[in-house]
């Protein structure tokens, strides 16, 4: 599966790196990455867990150092400038990583304190404004949901106006409303002119990003809008219904392995058959488009049989 590339002008380039490499020990956890994301991107990465996504942000922005490679970040080398880098970076960690026995007025006070905000206190008050903390603005952090706790850690990140944000699977274990709310916000901020790099696991987040990447274990596999992606990966996909799920149970397990398959997904009442052969995908399931209680359709593949069938093809280099 090839990446999709996209020119662009350096003048509207944040991000423009080549070669990117990075080893812990004998494991190589990005491999020869090359990548280019302009202002007011929301950059989506997309892999398994242990694919380095964390790792090839991480070093997008300046927080760690290649074994290889060169680039810019925000007008920076990343080799010889990390420091001025990092002070126009906001980094949004997966696991809440503030002070809960601080109200959110006092954590974000300390925040500013560490930027060392001239007028801290409107600061805070323009922070606390933004993301609709107002009412709770002096509530402990600890005593808050998993969306007000996301709320906050945004707020922290962005007090100190970067130029990129950084999210590392931001929404993991929020509810649906507060994941929409804070996608929303995301949004809002790079139609200001904010960049966003975000991994996630979530495939409506990554529909959500003007363009995503797929890393598996270091290699950086495909690149481009959603629609690119799935469109480069040149899957074909069947989805059959049945009168009970006994029956796509039943049809799973027939269809799993032969020729021509590469996914069978259960998705609820509805089974996803997927292969990159049409002519041999169509021979594959032919002896069961007559078969009593079953309905098909040819449908467009989604993200998620893409993202599936990349994780199928990908070896584990965990070793």
């Amino acid at each position: 599966m090839s990446a999709v590339e996209h020119p662009q002008s350096d003048a509207n380039l944040v991000i423009d790196v080549e070669g990117l490499t990075k080893s812990f020990g004998t494991r190589k956890v990005v491999d020869n990455v090359n990548m280019q994301v302009a202002r007011g991107e929301i950059y989506g990465f997309l892999g398994p867990n242990g694919s380095g996504k964390t790792t090839t942000i991480r070093l997008l922005c300046g927080l760690l150092t290649p074994d290889a490679g060169t680039g810019t970040c925000l007008g920076y080398d990343i080799l010889t400038e990390s420091p001025s880098i990092k002070l126009e970076v906001g980094y949004m960690t997966q696991k809440f990583s503030l002070y809960e026995d601080l109200s959110i007025r006092e954590n974000l006070d300390f925040i500013a304190r560490i930027y060392q905000l001239p007028d801290r206190r409107n600061a805070v008050d323009a922070a606390i404004e933004k993301l609709n903390l107002t009412a709770r603005a002096n509530q402990l952090a600890g005593t808050l949901s998993g969306g007000w706790k996301q709320r906050l850690a945004l707020a922290s990140c962005i007090m100190h106006k970067p130029k990129l944000l950084l999210l590392d699977e931001p929404t993991a274990g929020v509810d649906p409303k507060a994941r929409r709310e804070f996608w929303d916000e995301i949004h809002e901020l790079a139609d200001d002119g904010l960049t966003v790099l975000v991994s996630t696991h979530y495939m409506d987040e990554a529909e959500r990003c003007h363009k995503i990447c797929y890393l598996a274990y270091g290699q950086l596999l495909a690149r481009g809008t959603a629609d690119e992606v799935i469109a480069a990966s040149n899957l074909q996909t069947w989805t059959v219904t049945a009168a009970s799920q006994k029956h796509i149970h039943r049809l799973a397990r027939d269809l799993t392995g032969r020729h021509g398959v590469d996914i069978v997904a259960p998705f609820g009442t509805v089974l996803h058959v997927s292969g990159t052969n049409e002519a041999a995908l169509v021979q594959a399931i032919s002896p069961y488009r007559s078969e009593a209680g079953l309905t098909w359709n040819q449908d467009e593949p989604t993200l998620e049989d893409v993202f599936i069938l990349m994780m199928k093809q990908t070896p584990d280099n965990f070793q």
